[in-house]
C-alpha cells in the first residue's frame, strides 16, 4: 500500500474506532436485531397492523415528548456539565416513559411495529442523511482571510445563505464561521456579524432544499417532493434574505465608519487569500442529492417486508449510499482540514441519541393527531382553523415558528405536519400554503434564540471562544426581537393572510 494509501487507511480506522460510530453502528444494530426478531416470530401482518388509538390517549402521553425538547432546550444553558456527560441518560429516560406504558396498553404487536416504523422508516434515514452531510461538510475548509469591509461582509452572508441549502445550516456554518470572524477581528463594533449570520447562514438559507434544514427533510420523508420547498418558499425565502442582507449592510456601514476614526487594533489574522480546500466533497455533495432523488423518482416495486413494514430498495440504497459517501470523504479528504475547522464527533453523536428519543416520544402524540377532534389535541386544532373549517395559515406560521424558537424545529414541523392531515399530495397541492406556513415557521423562527436550531449555539460558543462579546441568551433574543419579528409579520401580511 503506498503512503498515501495508509494515510487514508489510518483516517477511516481512527473513524471506525470512534465512539460516535461505535454507539450508532449498536443502536442501528439493535433495530435491525427487533426487526429479525419479529420477523421470525411469525407475526401476521394483520396482527401487526393494529393501530394506535389515539382517540382513546390523554394528553398525560404527550409528557415524555414535552420533557425531552425541554431537556434539549434547557440542558445546554443551566446544566451544562450534567447535560454534556448524562445526555444520553436523558435520552433513555424518556424513551422509557413511552415505550414501557405503550407495550403494557396497547400490547406487544402494536407497539412494537409502531416503533419499528418510525425507527426504520423515518429515524434511520433522517440520522443517516445527518451524519453524511456532518461528515462531508466538515472536509470543505476554507483558508486565507479578508478584510471584513460592508461589501465584503455581506458577500460571504450571501453566500453562506446560498450554500446553507445544499450542504445544510450545520455544515454552512461549520465552514464559513470562523472565515468571517476572521474577516472581523480587528474591527471593533463585529459581535452584529455573527448575530446576523446566525439569522441567516444558520437558519432562514436552509429552507430550500430538504438537505438545508431537518424539518424538510422530514417532511420529505413523509412525501414532499424534493423540490417543492425550493419552489414554493422560494418567493418568501428571496424577500426575507433581500431584507436582511439590505439592513445588515446598512448597520454594518454605520459601524465601520465608527471604526474608522479610532486607533487601528492588531489584527491577529492578517489578509491572505481565500482558498477553499477538499473539493472533492461536493462530488460526495452531489451523489447524496443524486441518491435522494434517486430515491424519490425510482420505484422499483421491490421491498423487504418486516409485519406490515415495508423496506422499499430504493430506501435502503439510498441510505447505503449516505453511509458510502461520508466513509468516501473521511478517506480522500486529509485530516487537516477537518481539524483546521474545529471539526468534532461530539455534536452528531448528542444528535444521533437525542432524535432516536424525539421519534420515540412522537409516536403517540402522532397517534393523537390522527385522532383529529376526538382527540386530546383537539384545542390544538382549533387554534389552526378558520370558523368556516379551513386552515388558519398565519396560525400554523406564527405556532410553528413560536415552538420552533424554544424547542428542535424537526419534531415541531412534524407535529404541525400531522396537524394539518398529515397527507403529503394534499399538503402539496391544495393545502400548499399550509404546508409554506409550517415549513417557513420551522426553519425561520429558529432563528429566534439561540437554541431554537442545532447551530446556533455552536456558533455562538465558536465566537465566543474567538473573543467576540456575543449577546446573552435574552440578549438575543433583543437582537431576534427587533429584527426578525418585524420581517415576519411582514411575511405574514404579504403570504399568509
Amino acid at each position: 500500500m503506498s503512503l498515501g494509501g495508509e494515510a487514508r487507511g489510518r483516517r477511516v480506522l481512527g473513524c471506525l474506532q470512534s465512539p460516535l460510530l461505535a454507539r450508532l453502528a449498536l443502536r442501528l444494530s439493535l433495530i435491525a436485531a427487533s426487526a429479525a426478531l419479529l420477523s421470525a416470530g411469525g407475526i401476521a401482518p394483520a396482527q401487526a397492523a393494529e393501530s394506535l388509538d389515539g382517540a382513546a390517549m390523554s394528553l398525560w402521553w404527550a409528557l415524555p415528548f414535552v420533557g425531552i425538547l425541554l431537556s434539549i432546550a434547557t440542558g445546554p444553558l443551566f446544566y451544562p456539565h450534567l447535560w454534556e456527560h448524562h445526555f444520553g441518560k436523558f435520552a433513555a429516560f424518556w424513551s422509557a416513559c413511552v415505550v414501557i406504558p405503550l407495550f403494557l396498553s396497547a400490547g406487544g404487536n402494536a407497539a412494537t411495529q409502531a416503533l419499528l416504523h418510525t425507527l426504520l422508516l423515518e429515524y434511520m434515514p433522517f440520522i443517516l442523511l445527518l451524519f453524511a452531510l456532518y461528515t462531508i461538510a466538515g472536509g470543505i475548509y476554507l483558508s486565507g482571510n479578508l478584510r471584513g469591509s460592508p461589501a465584503v461582509n455581506t458577500l460571504m452572508l450571501a453566500i453562506g445563505t446560498v450554500f446553507a441549502s445544499l450542504v445544510g445550516t450545520t455544515g454552512a456554518s461549520m465552514i464559513l464561521i470562523r472565515p468571517l470572524i476572521r474577516a472581523n477581528d480587528a474591527r471593533r463594533h463585529n459581535v452584529h456579524t455573527v448575530v446576523f449570520f446566525i439569522f441567516l447562514v444558520s437558519n432562514i438559507g436552509g429552507s430550500l432544499t430538504p438537505l438545508g434544514d431537518p424539518p424538510l427533510f422530514v417532511g420529505f420523508l413523509k412525501g414532499v417532493d424534493f423540490f417543492w420547498t425550493t419552489t414554493h418558499l422560494f418567493r418568501e425565502t428571496t424577500l426575507v434574505v433581500a431584507l436582511l442582507l439590505a439592513l445588515f449592510f446598512v448597520i454594518d456601514s454605520v459601524l465601520y465608519r465608527r471604526d474608522k476614526p479610532l486607533p487601528a487594533l492588531r489584527d491577529p489574522s492578517p489578509d491572505s487569500p481565500l482558498r477553499l480546500h477538499g473539493l472533492i466533497n461536493f462530488v460526495f455533495i452531489a451523489i447524496v442529492i443524486a441518491a435522494i432523488l434517486m430515491s424519490a423518482y425510482w420505484k422499483p416495486g421491490i421491498a423487504f417486508p418486516i409485519g406490515d413494514i415495508q423496506l422499499e430498495v430504493q430506501n435502503l440504497l439510498r441510505d447505503v449510499i449516505f453511509l458510502c459517501t461520508a466513509f468516501a470523504s473521511l478517506w480522500f479528504t486529509p485530516r487537516t482540514y477537518r481539524e483546521s475547522n474545529g471539526f468534532t464527533w461530539g455534536p452528531i453523536q448528542e444528535v444521533g441519541f437525542l432524535f432516536i428519543a424525539i421519534f420515540i416520544c412522537l409516536v403517540p402524540v402522532i397517534a393523537i393527531l390522527h385522532a383529529g377532534a376526538q382527540g386530546a389535541l383537539a384545542p390544538l386544532l382549533a387554534m389552526v382553523t378558520n370558523p368556516d373549517g379551513s386552515a388558519n395559515n398565519a396560525a400554523y406560521f406564527w405556532l410553528t415558528g413560536a415552538l420552533s424558537s424554544f424547542l428542535d424545529n424537526a419534531p415541531t414541523y412534524l407535529v404541525f405536519f400531522e396537524l394539518a392531515g398529515g397527507d403529503a399530495q394534499q399538503l402539496m397541492t391544495t393545502l400548499a400554503p399550509t404546508l409554506t406556513a409550517i415549513s417557513l415557521g420551522a426553519v425561520y423562527m429558529g432563528a429566534n434564540t439561540y437554541i431554537g436550531n442545532a447551530p446556533n449555539f455552536m456558533v455562538y460558543a465558536i465566537a465566543r471562544d474567538s473573543g467576540v462579546k456575543m449577546p446573552s441568551f435574552f440578549g438575543y433574543m433583543l437582537w431576534s426581537g427587533a429584527i426578525l419579528i418585524p420581517t415576519f409579520l411582514l411575511v405574514t401580511w404579504l403570504f399568509f393572510l
